[in-house]
This record gives C-alpha cells, sequence and structure tokens, in this order.
C-alpha cells in the first residue's frame, strides 16, 4: 500500500494510474477507523453497489464498475465541526487506520495535513437548501457547507470514477448527491449499507468517547428504530411511529432527543405514509453524555 501526505505526489500518482486506464474507487474518511470502514474497502475491491445508484450516474446497462485502484484519505476536517471540544476529542489513529487498511486491500491512502488541505481559510460557501434546514442541517448549522468543501477538493485531488459513503451518514450521502450532480462530478456515488455491533450498535468512530456504562445505554438508538420500524410495519403512520420514539427517550434521562424523521430515504423529505420498498427512512439524532450520535435504517 502507498501512503501520500501531499496532493501533488497523490496527483502525480493516480496521473499515471488514470493513463493506463484503469478506474479508481475512493473511500474518504476521518479516521478512528472500524469494521463500517473496511466494508467500504470491501466494496470497492469487489465493485458492490446498490441495485439503483444514487448518484444518477449509472454505467451502460447497469453493469457495476469494479475499480482496478482503491484509494482511501484519512482527514479530520475543522470545516466540519461546529464546537471545538468536539474537534479536538475526535479519535485520531493514523498509524493503526494504515495497518487496517492495508490488512484490508486498499492500495493508496492520502493522509494529508490540515495545512495542507487548507493553506488558506476557505472563503466559498456552499449551500444544500432543504438539506440544510432538517436534521442534521437544523441542529449543525455551516455543518454541510464544511462538508461539502473538503468532499469537492478530495474529488478534485483523487478524481474517482466510483465513491463508496456509508448509510449511517444517509443526510451527508443525499449532500454528496447534490455536489455531484450540481458540479458535474463524473462519480458514480454508492452507498453502502450500516454495519452495526451484536447488540445492534451502529459502528461509529465516535463510539470510542463512550463510558462502558454509555456504551450499554447506546443501543437504546437501534431500539427505538426498530420499535419505529416495526410499527409501520404494522400500518401505523410515520406520526404514531415517532410519538412513540419521543416516547422512548422520555423514558431514558441518559439522553437528549434532538430530532427522529421519518423521510423518503433519498430525497429526506418527510413522509405522512410509507414509500415503495427501500425508500422509507427513519432518521434519528441523540446526545449521550458528551457524545452526539446518529442512527437510521432505510426499509
Amino acid at each position: 500500500m502507498k501512503r501520500f501526505d501531499t496532493i501533488y505526489a497523490l496527483r502525480h500518482y493516480l496521473q499515471t494510474v488514470r493513463h493506463s486506464g484503469r478506474r479508481i474507487g475512493f473511500v474518504p474518511t476521518m479516521g478512528a477507523l472500524h469494521e463500517g470502514h473496511l466494508t467500504l474497502i470491501a466494496a470497492a475491491r469487489q465493485g458492490d453497489r446498490l441495485p439503483h445508484p444514487t448518484s444518477g450516474l449509472s454505467q451502460v446497462g447497469g453493469e457495476p464498475v469494479v475499480p482496478d485502484l482503491v484509494v482511501c484519505s484519512i482527514f479530520v476536517n475543522p470545516a466540519q465541526f461546529n464546537n471545538p471540544d468536539d474537534l479536538a476529542r475526535y479519535p485520531r489513529t493514523v498509524d493503526e487506520d494504515c495497518r487496517m487498511l492495508e490488512a484490508a486491500g486498499c492500495d493508496v491512502v492520502f493522509t494529508p495535513s490540515v495545512d495542507e488541505i487548507y493553506p488558506d481559510q476557505p472563503t466559498l460557501r456552499l449551500h444544500f437548501g432543504e438539506l440544510e434546514t432538517t436534521m442534521e442541517g437544523a441542529f449543525r448549522p455551516g455543518h454541510f457547507n464544511g462538508v461539502g468543501i473538503v468532499v469537492a477538493k478530495l474529488f478534485n485531488m483523487v478524481q474517482p470514477d466510483v465513491a463508496y459513503f456509508g448509510q449511517k451518514d444517509l443526510q451527508q450521502v443525499a449532500v454528496v448527491r447534490r455536489l455531484i450532480r450540481d458540479l458535474s462530478f463524473p462519480i458514480e456515488l454508492i452507498r453502502c449499507d450500516t454495519i452495526r455491533e451484536a447488540d445492534g450498535l451502529a459502528m461509529s468512530s465516535r463510539n470510542r468517547l463512550l463510558s462502558p456504562e454509555e456504551r450499554q445505554q447506546a443501543t437504546t438508538l437501534y431500539q427505538a428504530l426498530s420499535l419505529a420500524r416495526d410499527l409501520m410495519h404494522e400500518d401505523r403512520s410515520p406520526a404514531q411511529a415517532k410519538a412513540a420514539v419521543i416516547d422512548l427517550f422520555a423514558h431514558r434521562p441518559a439522553f437528549r432527543l434532538e430530532y427522529v424523521e421519518v423521510v423518503n430515504a433519498d430525497s429526506l423529505h418527510p413522509v405522512i405514509e410509507q414509500q415503495a420498498p427501500g425508500q422509507t427512512a427513519i432518521c434519528l439524532a441523540a446526545q449521550l453524555g458528551k457524545v452526539r450520535l446518529i442512527d437510521n435504517i432505510v426499509f
């Protein structure tokens, strides 16, 4: 596995890759890697994708792109953190991450410094319409501008054919999809399933920040999502499912529920009735101690 710390070195190497006709798969991360990240690497190695591509840039005949080379970036992006303390606490384990990536079959890892990515403070501002005013956008103002800036930068540096993102950050997937469409990046976006622990907790780098007691309590998120899903399978309305989740968290004083929404899985527009299979998502976010957790299920 090759490791690059500078944009120049990365571009120089990937230019030879593209000139040889090889296709590039890209997995952007903020490090502190876990099994969920490694499944994105595996998906890139195997050319896995959803039956319906999320970018609208499908291949001719619907055949999946199988990248010839897989690139992963590790960069804790300060521009997407609203809280400086949250940025300071975010786990950084680059050497361990690189060992995991090499074992998983990653070909190239890009580990730039903040100064390398942001030699000057960016003045460009990106706005993602209604995605800025709902769920994560409402509770983390400016967050998606930071996400959009760094993803656009990384796309320009790597110039991948396919990019892989995890479903756990479903709203981020919608933001990146909008970025690809509006800026005409020739990239296919693949949304990969959330990977969970045995007790249902969605794998996340932030889970490392939970105390042992909080780690046990954190399973409440998946319990709440499962409750809402089961109610809707019983033909209860989205409003009734949301009310049940709110009531559940009312009896969990360790949590502060920020939101629970039932939305279209692609547009993230609120829904008042169930959609076609695979098109309804239940999303929530809650604060547990000093750690903010998000999760969702698509059903």
